[in-house]
């Protein structure tokens, strides 16, 4: 070992899960931003390594050498240091140790040369797309490497320009419409939106809503039925809005109460109604079907005329026009080519890629492999058939609302057939949850819980209104001391994790993966960097591998939105997403009268935390369509008393908005 070795920090964003991976020399200085650190120690210059959270001090702790042992201290901070789970004051560090410092769990790797680590190999930017084409996960596509969509004939020259003359486009021989509102994703987002311009007194005819499936929920439906939510499960985190009923009354609870009853299922139904008015002190957390709540989606579609309104095309491009309005430019088939022209845009276009560990992608690129290594948002049933048929062990990356639901299925397989095991692997120990104030995630058996009153806070408490306030680099502090959306406190599927691991067929490691390799009989093999026994490199034989670590929001992941921030300079916050004013809007996307607005997971990090929950994209939708009325837009009507009575009363008896 050389005298000061290069050390490898691997560690995540807490609000995103995004993966940072840099390699440093000791003295390392860990602290929040700004804090004034010394530029030497023991006459080693310090590397300052900031953290941007309340919960991590000014100066929190120092990682040194002592001679050739590794050691770190606690700088007298506020909230303290954890290695591998324990609080400590000062403590030795080995290879493979966990520091955890308010939110940030830290695993230290000893590069022992100049020579790249083991895993050099490993793609750091693996994703799976959603194909463009099909809107469906696939493995197998990649991105252009150019991000602009001019590398073919379709859009035309045109496009480079800044703003596009209208007589250009008709002059195309392409079909070219018009439409006061355009609403591009056609997905929940695109539909709450509509459907609030609906509600609001806009005509179906003037709404379009572009995208890949008529159903504003299938992209939704598929993620939530791929990761092992059939229709008649309850959906993981809180569902405590309903995208089909702005104002929230009759809730799922109070509807599906009202539905048992009418079946003659008293206890059942009065169940339901004193969950909600007893959550969380006496109650598990209230979560509806998922089947519900696309039933609900549907009728509320019908309602205001959707099939009117949806249309089918895969956007290639969005310019400014020189008579401030925004032209679209969108595939109808392959070789059939339109445009669509607006003066109010809405981008909900949801997550464009699943996040997928960069070893498992390695290994499936090497082996060509895509049935024994799968992403629980793909498709992959053939997993629990076959191990419903034959027993095995199966291996769970990643922690969190998908990774509960993979469990409890593999639980119900087990019913079928008892030989099955879980090995689920986690980076580190978490000790303690995302702490804010006086308030504190609870964990159980390494899980995070989504506190009962976090959407609430989110929509209309102190954490909205601090986050409006905060300015950019406030909002990244902010996000990674609160966490991000988890699963709900619920004791049905805790129950099922005690279980399992009382009765040894579910077991929990902890480790960080050197690499996946596959042996003569198929199985699947993962050399791991073992935290318990004494951080010896261990393998973990299985026959299946699950990824459950989440999906992947940035901006740069969508050839479309990549293009259009590449043409018009657009600023993106912190977590790599759009930078939007506290309505929504994109501001530098501004034309004239024209206006802008984008919603969901790719403005998280703005002023708004929970953005990819119902709650959040009805949120979005309202300051959106607030600040449409208050622009004038045409048949925009701001709802006052009377009149949101008068439109709830025409949701009630499923009446057309207009």
């Amino acid at each position: 070992m050389s005298n000061n070795p290069e050390i490898q920090l691997s560690l995540e964003d807490p609000a995103t899960g995004e993966r940072r991976t840099p390699r440093l020399r000791a003295p390392i200085a860990f602290g929040r931003e700004f804090a004034r650190m010394p530029a030497e120690h023991n006459g080693e210059r310090v590397t300052r390594m900031v953290l941007d959270s309340k919960e991590v001090s000014r100066d929190h702790a120092l990682l040194e050498w002592e001679g050739n042992q590794l050691f770190v201290t606690d700088q007298a901070s506020v909230n303290g240091i954890y290695v591998n789970g324990q609080r400590q004051k000062r403590s030795a560090i080995a290879n493979g140790d966990t520091l955890q410092i308010g939110p940030y769990a830290i695993t230290i790797t000893f590069v022992v040369s100049n020579t790249p680590p083991v895993n050099i190999n490993i793609n750091q930017n693996s994703r799976i797309h959603f194909n463009p084409n099909t809107n469906l996960p696939d493995p197998n596509w990649r991105s252009p490497q150019q991000a602009t969509p001019l590398g073919s004939s379709f859009p035309p020259p045109i496009f480079r320009e800044q703003q596009i003359p209208v007589p250009a486009i008709h002059a195309t021989g392409l079909p070219v419409d018009e439409c006061d509102f355009l609403a591009i994703g056609a997905g929940l987002g695109s539909f709450i939106w509509t459907d609030l311009l609906r509600i609001c007194g806009v005509k179906s005819e003037k709404i379009i809503a572009l995208g890949l499936e008529k159903e504003p929920y299938a992209r939704y439906k598929r993620l939530c039925l791929n990761s092992q939510i059939p229709l008649h499960e309850r959906l993981r985190s809180n569902s405590d809005s309903c995208p089909d009923n702005i104002w929230g009354y009759p809730s799922y609870a109070w509807r599906e109460a009202w539905h048992d009853l009418t079946k003659g299922k008293l206890n059942q139904s009065f169940r339901y109604l004193w969950q909600v008015f007893a959550e969380p002190t006496y109650a598990e957390t209230y979560t509806p079907r998922a089947g519900n709540v696309f039933d609900s989606i549907d009728r509320e579609a019908r309602r205001i005329g959707w099939e009117q309104i949806y249309r089918y095309g895969r956007v290639r491009g969005i310019r400014k026009t020189d008579d401030g309005r925004y032209c679209v430019a969108y595939s109808r088939a392959p070789g059939n080519h339109a445009f669509l022209v607006t003066r109010y845009l809405h981008l909900a276009t949801g997550y464009p890629a699943i996040q997928f560990l960069p070893d498992l992608q390695t290994y499936r690129e090497k082996y060509q492999d895509f049935k024994s290594v799968v992403n629980a948002y793909e498709e992959h049933d053939h997993v629990y058939e076959q191990l419903e048929r034959q027993g095995g062990t199966v291996l769970i990356r990643g922690r969190g609302i998908v990774a509960s639901r993979v469990v409890q299925r593999l639980y119900e397989a087990r019913r079928k057939n008892p030989n099955i095991n879980v090995l689920h692997l986690m980076r580190s120990p978490k000790p303690m949850g995302n702490r804010f104030g006086k308030a504190q995630r609870l964990v159980k058996n390494h899980y995070e819980f989504q506190p009962f009153n976090w959407p609430k806070a989110c929509w209309s408490g102190e954490l909205r209104v601090m986050l409006e306030k905060a300015s950019p680099e406030e909002r990244k502090t902010l996000l990674a001391d609160w966490g991000g959306t988890t699963t709900a406190d619920r004791g049905d599927w805790q129950r099922i994790i005690e279980q399992g691991r009382n009765e040894r067929w579910y077991d929990i490691r902890f480790g960080e993966v050197k690499n996946v390799e596959r042996d003569a009989k198929g199985r699947t093999i993962t050399h791991i960097q073992e935290k318990d026994f004494g951080h010896m490199t261990l393998t973990l034989d299985a026959d299946f591998i699950i990824d459950a670590t989440g999906l992947d929001a940035k901006v740069e992941a969508s050839p479309l939105l990549d293009d259009l921030v590449r043409h018009y300079h657009l600023p993106l916050n912190s977590l790599g997403r759009f930078a939007v004013a506290n309505n929504f809007e994109l501001v530098e996307m501004r034309n004239g009268k024209g206006q802008m607005y984008a919603a969901g997971a790719i403005t998280l990090g703005g002023p708004y935390a929970a953005v990819d929950s119902f709650l959040g994209l009805q949120f979005a939708a309202l300051t959106a369509v607030d600040a449409l009325a208050q622009s004038r837009a045409p048949g925009v009507k701001r709802l006052n008393a009377l009149t949101s009575f008068g439109q709830w009363l025409k949701w009630v008896f499923n009446q057309s908005p207009s």
